[in-house]
């Protein structure tokens, strides 16, 4: 089935190096970082990244996250219910939003 996204674009991801090599690696090195063990372990980091991904919607990070989260021995139930608490939040944060549209409309009948 043809889509917009290509998952073997996500192969390609390095590709974003090449023109500003600099960056890339200073990219690479803070990404190194962040995923290495530290007070979290590499499997509540693969869990919390799975749960952003699917939060701002990038199908390349689920596949991808999907997969770190399955070698780290995350079952399908955890990720299920990660991708439920950053629904919960994705929701109640643009629901919030509409606090800001009651204070305009407070303000347009004045």
């Amino acid at each position: 089935m043809e889509t917009y996204y290509h998952p073997e674009d996500l192969d390609k991801f390095s590709t974003m190096g090449e023109e500003a090599p600099e960056l890339w690696d200073l990219y690479m090195a803070y990404y190194g970082k962040v995923f290495a063990e530290g007070a979290l372990t590499a499997r509540e980091k693969a869990l919390i990244a799975l749960a952003v991904a699917g939060a701002v919607q990038c199908p390349y990070c689920i596949d991808s996250y999907t997969q770190s989260c399955l070698e780290k021995g995350v079952t399908e139930e955890q990720m299920t219910e990660a991708f439920h608490v950053a629904n919960a939040i994705r929701g109640g944060a643009a629901l919030v939003h509409g606090v800001q549209m009651k204070n305009v409309v407070k303000q347009l009948e004045m």
